[in-house]
């Protein structure tokens, strides 16, 4: 069955984890545009998108705007109370969720949603509790193969689905 919802944290997910700061104290990230596929895979199944993270900056609030994010969580330190209240919100349970995550702050919720994945990247301790270990790592376009498990995974067929996207938008 298809999740209700797809969430994924940020940092080491949709970026390689590093944060970069120029001389004077600008803070960036670099993110992998392969994995807005997987936004655009979402907005087809007409599953809602998003994005918990613990960190509070203006580089992911942007990524997010640019990207038409249903739910946007920034500076969330207990990520279960957050989707959890989201779901009540959305009258889904947290079995109906997938979620991407790859480090301490993830552990939890990874073990409450339905469908959970880490990137190859992510430590043992996380790889040892999540349904998918992915073959990417983070910031390498690991949320796009993400969504394209769990389309798979329902019997979709990935190509003809991509087939019919790229159709439609002609």
């Amino acid at each position: 069955m298809l999740p209700k919802l797809i969430l994924t944290d940020i940092d080491g997910v949709w970026t390689d984890g590093g944060m970069y700061y120029d001389e004077f104290g600008n803070e960036f990230k670099k993110f992998n545009t392969y994995d807005s596929a997987g936004v655009l895979f979402c907005k087809a199944l007409k599953i809602p998108f998003g994005i918990i993270t613990g960190e509070n900056v203006k580089s992911v609030e942007r990524r997010a705007k640019k990207l038409k994010t249903d739910h946007l969580f920034l500076g969330i330190k207990n990520k279960v109370d957050v989707v959890q209240n989201l779901c009540k919100e959305l009258n889904i349970s947290l079995e109906e969720v997938a979620y991407i995550g790859d480090d301490i702050n993830d552990y939890s919720l990874l073990q409450k949603v339905g469908t959970s994945a880490c990137p190859y990247s992510a430590p043992t301790y996380i790889k040892e509790i999540v349904d998918w270990q992915l073959e990417k790592k983070g910031g390498e376009g690991v949320f796009r193969e993400f969504v394209e498990k769990i389309i798979e995974f329902n019997g979709i067929d990935l190509t003809s689905f991509v087939v019919k996207l790229s159709l439609n938008s002609q």
